[in-house]
């Protein structure tokens, strides 16, 4: 039996399990800071909120992207690839918003996004005025 649109299956899948681990960190910054709703003003929990909230921001548009090309048929091998090194961006972005020595990545996070998102969008554009 053969998946149809495995890419986007997997890539569904990895959203909806980061967006849960992100969820927990929110969770765990609250409780170690005693802050029930909203941010309290606490930049610890600000950050967190943050990064979950960057993550819902882009993460549909990438997942809707991944699953039109994969449908047009025009993603092989690439897609992917690319689909995934956008999550491990996603997953530097969440631990780099805590700052400190792992600050960095969030910007790594911030450029991965930035490139999949204008990537995905310009192969879509050329998939549909039939140039790819």
């Amino acid at each position: 039996m053969s998946i149809m649109l495995p890419v986007t299956l997997s890539s569904a899948a990895a959203a909806a399990i980061i967006g849960v681990w992100l969820m927990i960190r929110v969770g765990q910054v609250r409780t170690s800071e005693k802050v029930s709703v909203g941010d309290g003003g606490n930049e610890k929990v600000t950050r967190r909120m943050r990064a979950h909230a960057n993550f819902v921001e882009s993460a549909p548009f990438v997942v809707l992207l991944v699953g039109v090309i994969e449908l047009a048929g025009k993603g092989q091998p690439w897609l992917a690839y690319v689909a995934g090194i956008y999550f491990l961006g996603r997953v530097a972005h969440g631990v780099g918003m805590d700052g400190g020595t792992l600050g960095k990545g969030r910007m790594i996070g911030t450029l991965v996004t930035l490139l999949t998102l204008v990537g995905l969008a310009a192969a879509a554009v050329l998939i549909g005025m039939g140039m790819i």
